[in-house]
């Protein structure tokens, strides 16, 4: 990963668009290119589940509930440690955690040695944008580097909070989401 850079890349939803979760700086681009409230804290990609309990706190529930369904289309809401930065952090201290079925992505996580931030390339309008030479030509100098990984489904990752052990459907997308209703 280009070192404070910004990069688009696919992911088994949307392309994403990311950064290395331990660059303010650069985490504050992406901030600028979304044009969203700082108060939003975006998702973060971990490479598997062993990474995870470094950046969340995970119950056994927890646990087992994302060694089912992970790698997929999820995000997990769980209590963040204290290795998140506070601009990832809601104000309940809770961050969202990806790890996609997608080995380009997971690629970049694994190379780079830590999480890096997610939020999907869409327009501030929230229409999708699922192809990388669109996602270049919208953007052009404000991304450092798109990986074009062909096309993607353009569809949400369900989100779901783990927090007490407690699932909750935030939102249904692309992962089944009957086990928690």
């Amino acid at each position: 990963m280009i070192k404070g850079g910004i990069v688009v890349y696919p992911t088994d939803t949307h392309y994403g668009i990311g950064c290395d979760i331990l660059n303010k700086r650069a985490i504050e681009r992406i901030y600028q290119l979304k044009q969203r409230d700082k108060s939003k804290p975006f998702s973060f990609i971990c490479s598997g589940l062993k990474n995870i309990s470094d950046y969340a706190k995970v119950s056994n529930y927890a646990y087992k509930t994302m060694k089912r369904l992970l790698p997929g289309p999820y995000t997990f809401i769980l209590e963040g440690s204290k290795l998140v930065p506070k601009i990832m952090l809601t104000k309940r201290k809770t961050a969202g955690i990806r790890v996609p079925d997608h080995k380009i992505c997971l690629q970049l996580v694994e190379g780079l040695g830590n999480p890096i931030i997610t939020t999907s390339a869409t327009l501030p309008d929230g229409s999708t944008l699922n192809d990388a030479s669109l996602i270049h030509d919208l953007f052009k100098n404000r991304l450092d580097l798109v990986i074009d990984g062909e096309f993607v489904s353009g569809k949400p990752s369900s989100v779901i909070s783990l927090i007490n052990d407690r699932p909750q459907v935030i939102r249904k997308g692309m992962g089944d989401v009957s086990i928690f209703e």
